[in-house]
């Protein structure tokens, strides 16, 4: 048996002491799943102590096994994502072509290849058949346009009122060349920021389809697998330092992350940002900020100063990424703060999503 953690509060699990950081009392709320400080907060302090090792150390959204430890000529990358998101079929998507796009882009930006995922569904009784034959249909177009195959899965039913109809869970396994290095931890003062798209549209979607914003709008969702254009961007910008998917706590909490891997400032320009109209008056009208609305279809791209143009017009020719943008620079001060430049010549600093703006949106 390990030695006792000198902590007032410890559990025993299989005879091994693990601390217990947050008050035992505390429960889970709904901004624990943010995707923001709450969210950090949580995997740290409470999921970290159990599971803590080298993998889970390297802070991504996949896990990068290293090929000498297993003999092998390519990295292999794992990764496990869970969709709760209501409703079900929103505009420009649904509960299954999320599950697919999640998965493949938490692979692709690693630099690798995504090519198997399995799937785990919890029912609730009373989901009508054809609407999972429609989630189904939905994923199969998903995974034949990333090129992924979907080898396992699992099924659970529950009582009704037990569940929300549905929940799936999706795990991915994918390939990369060890020539590639690409993490949160890699970017580097005098990088360039890209973002490859406009941004909080499928947070915007989710709310419309909840019919929560009291009048119609035509906004979609940008939900979509991105790996086909990580591959052509790596094509022209090989030294590509950072690739992360904008998603819950938006990107603002996704440049927050990076800063603090990195140990970097990251600098933004807010007049450089993309964002769709629609998406803007709806944020303006509901008090939202559409830098903290999640994205299903986006990428952070951090990439040396001397291939930033490069990798800006490859992006722009692919299928997902015209309206693709610079918006900003890492620097070496302050280190791990993320700042905007705002269209009225001030400057503020963004911190992560502090708590849940728009819960299950994904």
């Amino acid at each position: 048996m390990s030695d006792p953690i000198e902590n007032s509060e410890n559990i025993v699990i299989e005879g091994a002491y693990c601390p217990l950081p947050l008050e035992h009392s505390e429960q889970i709320v709904i901004g624990h799943g943010s995707g923001g400080k709450m969210t950090h907060d949580l995997i740290q302090k409470v999921f970290h102590p159990y599971f803590k090792n080298e993998y889970l150390a390297q802070g991504n959204d996949f896990s990068l096994i290293v090929p000498d430890r297993f003999d092998r000529n390519k990295n292999w990358v794992f990764t496990t994502d869970s969709h709760v998101v209501t409703p079900l079929f929103f505009p420009g998507g649904d509960i299954g072509r999320l599950a697919i796009c999640g998965t493949v882009n938490d692979i692709c930006v690693s630099g690798g290849q995504p090519l198997f995922l399995t799937a785990g569904f919890i029912i609730e009784e009373g989901l009508s058949i054809s609407v999972l034959h429609k989630v189904l249909a939905s994923m199969r177009e998903a995974a034949n346009e990333a090129g992924v195959s979907i080898i396992a899965g699992d099924t659970k039913v529950v009582e009704k009122g037990k569940a929300d109809q549905l929940f799936i869970t999706t795990s991915g396994f994918g390939l990369a060349s060890p020539l590639i290095q690409l993490g949160g931890q890699f970017a580097k003062p005098g990088d360039q920021v890209i973002i490859t798209g406009t941004i909080g549209d499928h947070g915007i979607a989710v709310l419309a389809a909840r019919g929560e914003l009291g009048f119609s709008s035509d906004i979609q969702s940008d939900v979509a697998p991105l790996n086909h254009m990580v591959q052509s961007l790596l094509e022209v910008a090989p030294h590509t330092h950072v690739i992360r998917d904008p998603t819950r706590g938006g990107l603002a909490t996704t440049l927050n992350e990076i800063a603090r891997q990195s140990n970097v400032g990251i600098v933004i320009d807010e007049i450089n940002i993309p964002v769709n109209p629609t998406v803007h008056s709806v944020c303006e009208l509901m008090g939202f900020d559409p830098l903290y609305i999640a994205n299903e279809g986006k990428l952070v791209i951090i990439v040396p100063e001397e291939e930033a143009d490069l990798a800006l017009k490859e992006v722009q020719s692919t299928l997902y990424g015209g309206k693709a943008a610079i918006i900003g620079k890492i620097v070496s001060e302050p280190p791990k703060r993320v700042l905007l430049k705002t269209t009225m010549g001030g400057t503020r600093i963004l911190d992560m999503l502090a708590g849940e703006m728009l819960p299950r949106i994904c």
